[in-house]
Parts: C-alpha cells; structure tokens; sequence
C-alpha cells in the first residue's frame, strides 16, 4: 500500500494529510497560538502527592498542573510505536514513596490537556528519531514487534547492542528495517548528544521551566510519518521545504529526493481533493459505497460506533447480507479511527450475525485492518449481540474537538428543542402571568412565529381568547430558535 505525505504550512497553522491509495486516512493540525505540548521536557516541581490516586500532581509553568502517575515514575517501558517488550518490575512502589512535594522532577508531556485535566506527565524520558528512540534512563534494548523477519530482529538488535553506552536503552523503530548500519549507528549519536545538550540546558532553566521542545509539525512529518512505502512528502512553503532538506541531510539523506516542493497555482489541498473531504469528518454519519452507513458518536466516556444495512439489501441471504456490511464497515470504522484520531475506549456495535465464524471473520478483519494504524490498540472478543469493545491510545483531542467548539446554542447536546416544545413553554408562562397589560408582544425567531402560525394557529386563537388579550409578534433573526421574550407594550 503506498502512501504520500502533504504538507500545507501557513504562519498561523500547519496541516499534514497521510494519503493511503489515493485516500486521506490521517489529518493532523498545529496551530501557532495553540502549540503542540506532547514530547516537550520540563523542570518540575512536585506540589501535591495523592496517595489514593496513586498519583502526583507537578507545575511545570503552564496554566495547569500537569498529572504524573505512579507507573510513569517507575522504569518499566511500554510501546512506543506497536507493541515493544515490556521490562518486567518485581517491586511495586508507592507514589508517597518515590515523590515528596516541593521534588524537583524532569518530566515530559506525554498527552495533550483534554477537556478539563491538564498535560499528562512521565519520567520516563524518551527522545525519538526517525530510526531509533533513546531511553536515556533505561538499559534496554527493543524492537517494533512491527519487524516480523527474525533474522532482521536479530541483525538490529545486534547493531544497537554493539555500539550503545551501558548506561542507556534504544528502541529500533520500524523504519530501520533494511537500513545500513551506519545510518543507524550515526543517528543514535545524534541522539545522545541531543540528550547531552539538554542535561545542559536543564542546569540553566529556571523552576518551572520549559527544558526542551519537540520537533514541530513539519519536521515531525519526515521523522515520524516517512515510511518505507511513503512514495512523496510534497510542501507549499519553501521555508518549509528549506528546514525538511536541512534536517534529511542531518539526519536521513537518503530521504531528501523524497522531499517535493509545490509551487502550482492551485491550493495543494484542493488539487488533492482534501478540502473538500474534511468537512465529512464533522459529520457523525458516514455512508458505505454499498449502501449501508455508520454513525459515530463521541462522549466524554467513550466513543460509540453504530453499523447499519441502510439500503443494501444483499443478493441471496439476511446473514451474508449483514456480513458483507460489517466487513465493509470494517475498513471505514479504522480510516474514521485514524481520520478523526479517536481514542479511549471504542465501542462498536456491529450488525447481530449469527455464526460464529462469521464473527470471528469480522473481528480477524478488525485486527489485520488495525495493523496500518501507527496508534496503540486493543481488541476484545465480539459479544452475543454484536458489540466489540477496544481501546486506542490518545495523547491529545481528537480532530473534532480540534477543530469545532462545543455548540453555544445546545450545549454540546446536539439537539435543540423542538419549535412544538418551546410553543407549549410560551403558552404555560402566558398562562402564569395573570398582571401582563391587555396588550403585549413576543418577540421571538421569526422560524418559531411562522410555525405558531401555521401548525399551531388552533391552540394559539384559543389562547388569545381565553387570555383576553391582544398578542402581536415581532420578529427577531438573532434570536436562538429556543429563546424569546414576552414584552408589555
């Protein structure tokens, strides 16, 4: 499956579109005013320790503290990218044991603030390149469990243990599959002087304070994104497209004749179609080519994804028709996954079907399809009724809450009353107001007046004569199909 990379750089914002197949399957945006904390190392100061949360609270500057957990104090190691080994703890510690408040701590972001809760933090520092991560604090090494040939395993495992310090750890990325020795050997160089470079800075950064911060969205792209199958990285801005070649020729300069600039006319978004694909991503509801559709819901708990047969009817049977949607489904529900970078726990509610080998066949295609997303998952067994329960890493909001804001007018409830309903309002608060002079007015949307006039014209006559007032409206286009006012002239 080949993929290509596009870059579209502004002053204020920077976007990135993965396209697998000539379909957009990733999007990500970085704003200027609203930089990117995941990856950024601090100077902290512990101020709160919650022995029953097993937790600790730690300022490191921003306007919230952020949140550091037990298990990201301790040294064991989890997945980066895929599924690593894990160092196995024989002790277990507690946070009163390991962190007192007022500690100084280096720490890093390790997800974005979401919602109400501040920057989730670990010890655990990682500094990751393109084929290697260094654990700087850790002797270990690992491999993506991504490279499956295990002579290649061996070949790079090898590699690392030869020219490594003792006192440090390394994860080979996937991308080292293949790669020469020396291209790895040199990086991981690169990288520990990079962490010796913040050792020093950290001496000189004020408590709190902001030691060391991550690549930005650009370069980012050719560090994290390039892959063996990426054919093309393609950049509007030549600043852009400067600063990619400088850090290719650093680090990866076989990857520099990958590294395009676009200087056509058209906007590079609209001439690749992703323009007008974004705003799908907003909807809740996605249609199937064959007919059938999802919905996806997203709450501050979990999010819901509903599959349905709409109008595919199949050819032959009920149980082949409903298979056939679920595996279609399949691969819609993982691109909207990666699309929207949604993440927690995942809920799918797949058609009921009745065999078992059918289930096991919807669930197999759920795992082999997860295998392209470059995030963490979980898959647990389908139930009787069809539901699967999964979980996906999340290290910042995911792209609807990235680019909307909640509803001033719902709430974020994603419903408004109906015109029926706020009618009935108005009439029991008339009801109530027995001191109103004889002649008044509703000032109301000029939607909700049309409807009393026209659907509700029998009710309403009834009320003005039982009240035995003059009631006028007055149309007002600022005002919320569910407000008005009722007004004595």
């Amino acid at each position: 499956m080949t993929s290509e990379l596009a870059l579209n750089v502004r002053p204020y914002e920077t976007r990135l579109a993965v396209i697998e197949d000539n379909l957009l399957v990733e999007f990500y945006i970085e704003r200027k005013a609203e930089p990117g904390l995941v990856g950024n190392i601090y100077r902290g100061k512990v101020i709160r320790v919650l022995p029953g949360m097993e937790a600790a609270f730690v300022d490191i500057g921003l306007d919230k503290a952020g949140f550091l957990y037990v298990s990201d104090v301790l040294p064991n190691i989890w997945d980066l990218e895929g599924e690593f080994d894990q160092i196995s703890i024989s002790q277990h510690y507690r946070i009163e044991t390991l962190l007192q408040e007022g500690q100084e701590v280096l720490v890093q972001v390790t997800r974005e603030p979401i919602s109400t809760k501040g920057p989730q933090l670990s010890t655990r520092i990682t500094i990751p390149g393109h084929y290697l991560v260094l654990l700087p604090f850790f002797n270990y090494i690992g491999i993506s469990r991504r490279i499956e040939n295990e002579t290649e395993r061996e070949r790079l495992k090898k590699i690392v243990a030869s020219s490594k310090p003792e006192n440090m750890g390394f994860i080979v990325r996937t991308a080292s599959e293949g790669v020469e020795e020396e291209k790895i050997i040199y990086e991981m160089q690169k990288l520990i002087s990079l962490w010796e470079l913040i050792l020093e800075k950290k001496k000189n950064t004020s408590l709190p304070g902001l030691v060391h911060v991550e690549l930005d969205l650009c370069v980012r792209t050719l560090r994290d994104f390039f892959g063996t199958q990426t054919r093309r990285l393609i950049v509007d801005s030549l600043d852009a497209y400067k600063r990619l070649i400088a850090y290719a020729q650093e680090f990866v300069p076989h990857l520099q004749h990958f590294i395009e600039l676009y200087q056509e006319d058209q906007f590079l978004f609209h001439k690749l179609g992703i323009e007008n694909v974004l705003p799908q991503v907003l909807r809740p509801q996605v249609r199937l080519k064959s007919g059938g559709y999802i919905v996806i819901e997203e709450t501050e708990a979990l999010v819901a994804i509903d599959v349905n047969t709409g109008r595919f009817v199949g050819e032959n049977n009920l149980e082949e028709t409903i298979v056939k949607t679920n595996l279609e489904a399949v691969q819609e529900i993982v691109r909207q996954l990666r699309l929207r970078d949604l993440g927690g726990i995942i809920i799918i509610d797949f058609i009921d079907m009745q065999k078992e080998s059918n289930r096991e066949k919807v669930l197999g295609a759920l795992d082999k399809a997860l295998k392209r997303d470059r995030s963490k998952t979980r898959i647990f067994q389908m139930s009787e009724l069809g539901l699967v329960e999964m979980t996906r890493k999340r290290t910042r909001e995911g792209l609807l809450h990235s680019l909307c804001e909640s509803c001033p007018y719902c709430q974020g409830r994603g419903y408004v009353k109906s015109k029926r309903t706020v009618f009935y309002e108005i009439l029991s608060e008339l009801e109530h107001l027995h001191t109103l002079k004889s002649k008044i007015a509703i000032k109301a949307h000029p939607d909700l007046i049309k409807y009393i006039k026209q659907k509700e014209s029998v009710i309403w006559k009834q009320t003005i004569s039982s009240l035995k007032k003059k009631i006028d409206f007055i149309p007002e286009p600022s005002f919320h199909i569910e407000n008005y006012e009722i007004l004595e002239i």
